[in-house]
């Protein structure tokens, strides 16, 4: 089996009071991240289904999600936190999948508990929640297939976004966290972080919370630590940077005919050398 040579996702949760994690869906935009500062990558469904230009939506197989994980996380020397929407189907596709990202180095999941299609958590309607004891089976079933005590299974609760309260998330995660879970993920789409904020008010942090705060980005690093906190996965911005860059820099050098009001602001090729490796690898064919 391959093993990481870099720390697990557990121990640098162990090493950091709080982990921010940065959303990618390629090996060069987790090099990004890590350069940026950040504890871990999250290998994010929503970004690889985009890169794809398919929706996030399990259209894309187990495989060529693994394989975007794998290739961020051979580049890097943080860990990487793969996003594994439902776990690919019934029960036995989850233990499947534990083997097979394991098996590839990656020392942590996610898994949410929504019906199996899944469609993005922002997307209007077809929101549908798995029912708590078949998920908190899938959490047994995906704690008991890890061949090494590094592998580090996050339970992701769709409760809030389906429109259910506070109560309801709460009940679901203290249940998923009862079955295995390392960490539960509280998930919500309103613009302010209220709903999570009464989340963490009601729970006994019997294990560890991650947040994703898409909707509600004023809310600070520090104030979210004090909350308490324990990951926070920044899961789309480098995407949405992505669209915009790219989107300004190609209409610019089309209709200016030529890219010289661009050159001042992109990299340099220089830059992607480095970010290559390049140096390194030309030592080697000599």
């Amino acid at each position: 089996m391959q093993r990481s040579i870099y720390p697990s996702f557990r121990s640098v949760l162990a090493d950091n009071e709080i982990v921010r994690v940065a959303g990618a869906n390629h090996a060069l935009g987790g090099l990004l991240a890590q350069e940026a500062g950040f504890q871990a990558v999250w290998s994010s469904s929503l970004e690889v289904s985009a890169s794809r230009a398919l929706p996030d939506a399990s259209i894309l197989s187990m495989t060529e999600y693994l394989e975007a994980a794998a290739n961020i996380q051979k580049a890097l020397r943080i860990p990487v936190v793969a996003d594994c929407d439902t776990g690919y189907g019934g029960n036995l596709n989850v233990a499947h999948m534990v083997h097979e990202f394991e098996a590839a180095g990656i020392t942590a999941i996610c898994v949410e508990d929504k019906l199996f299609p899944k469609m993005n958590s922002f997307v209007a309607g077809g929101q549908t929640l798995l029912g708590t004891k078949e998920f908190t089976d899938k959490i047994r079933i995906a704690k008991a297939a890890q061949a090494t005590k590094e592998m580090f299974v996050i339970a992701r609760t769709e409760a809030l976004i389906s429109g259910l309260d506070v109560d309801a998330a709460l009940e679901r995660c203290r249940a998923y966290a009862d079955a295995g879970a390392d960490a539960v993920l509280v998930h919500s789409k309103v613009k302010t972080r209220d709903q999570v904020v009464g989340f963490l008010e009601g729970w006994d942090f019997r294990c560890p919370v991650v947040i994703v705060p898409t909707t509600y980005p004023d809310w600070h690093i520090d104030e979210i630590q004090q909350a308490g906190v324990s990951v926070v996965i920044y899961a789309n911005q480098g995407l949405r940077a992505t669209v915009s860059a790219l989107r300004e820099t190609y209409r610019s050098v089309y209709e200016t005919g030529d890219s010289t009001a661009v050159e001042d602001s992109i990299a340099s090729v220089q830059d992607v050398f480095a970010l290559q490796r390049l140096e390194a690898w030309q030592k080697l064919d000599v």
